[in-house]
């Protein structure tokens, strides 16, 4: 029996697994907030290496690279270029401080050593509109978002953001591999126990969500609603969180992204 308890938002429901008894019977499953709200807001009551204990990647939702049509560029070393000889005057939409759309637009930037302004939104609804009627030059949005606008032609998708190419956009080339070697972005979502459970009990809980998560039927039930289910083990989350951490950490820091 697996009773759902669905917290508020933000950090309280990591705050509430890492105070749980360690038995393997409290579980979050969580996004990548776990290891970088340290690096966007003070005072975060929790250190993920050390309260957590590490189970698996559950899944993965990629951004796509995406710009009004009246852009005149094809490909990301395109909008590298574009954006270098036009410093300050291309601008990419966002929604709320530190969001996946957020994240993504200031790597690349980073990354990229260019000069696009960030145009802030109080929805995602709000900052696609203007980027579907020209107002805003790109966006880093969700691959369901864009599938239908992609179809007529009312948007030009560049790229996706995850490091390998995605079955949620294929045929699309990665960022990574048309002009930012390295270039990784989305939203993650993990299994996480409170540290000192016991390693039998993490053994245990990894194989049955792995087991699940591989299966042809949820990977399929997991595409059509936008993300991939990944099913990883723990060292190999470990080494995601390390990765982000570090590319990621850096970022935030630079651009004075602070969580709302």
């Amino acid at each position: 029996q697996v009773i759902v308890d669905n917290r508020a938002a933000g950090i309280i429901p990591v705050v509430t697994v890492t105070n749980a008894p360690a038995d393997g019977y409290t579980v979050l499953i969580f996004g990548s907030v776990v290891w970088l709200a340290q690096y966007l807001q003070d005072n975060v009551p929790f250190e993920p290496m050390r309260d957590l204990a590490p189970i698996t990647m559950v899944a993965n939702s990629p951004n796509v690279l995406v710009v009004h049509p009246s852009l005149p560029v094809k490909s990301v070393r395109d909008l590298i270029a574009l954006a270098k000889a036009r410093p300050g005057v291309l601008n990419y939409a966002s929604s709320g401080p530190g969001s996946s759309s957020h994240l993504a637009g200031e790597l690349f930037k980073s990354m990229a050593h260019v000069d696009i302004v960030r145009v802030n939104y109080k929805s995602i609804a709000l900052a696609f509109n203007d980027v579907l009627t020209g107002q805003v030059h790109m966006m880093f949005a969700t691959t369901g978002s864009v599938a239908a606008h992609l179809s007529r032609g009312t948007l030009r998708a560049l790229a996706v953001t995850s490091l390998e190419p995605s079955q949620l956009m294929p045929g699309l080339p990665t960022v990574a591999a048309t002009g930012l070697p390295g270039f990784e972005s989305g939203s993650k979502v993990s299994m996480f126990v409170p540290a000192k459970t016991p390693e039998a009990n993490i053994r245990r809980l990894n194989q049955e969500a792995v087991r699940y998560l591989h299966a042809a039927e949820t990977k399929e039930r997991f595409l059509k609603i936008g993300v991939e289910a990944i099913g990883s083990s723990s060292a190999e989350l470990v080494a995601a969180m390390q990765s982000e951490m570090s590319r990621m950490g850096g970022v935030i820091k630079s651009a004075g992204i602070r969580a709302q």
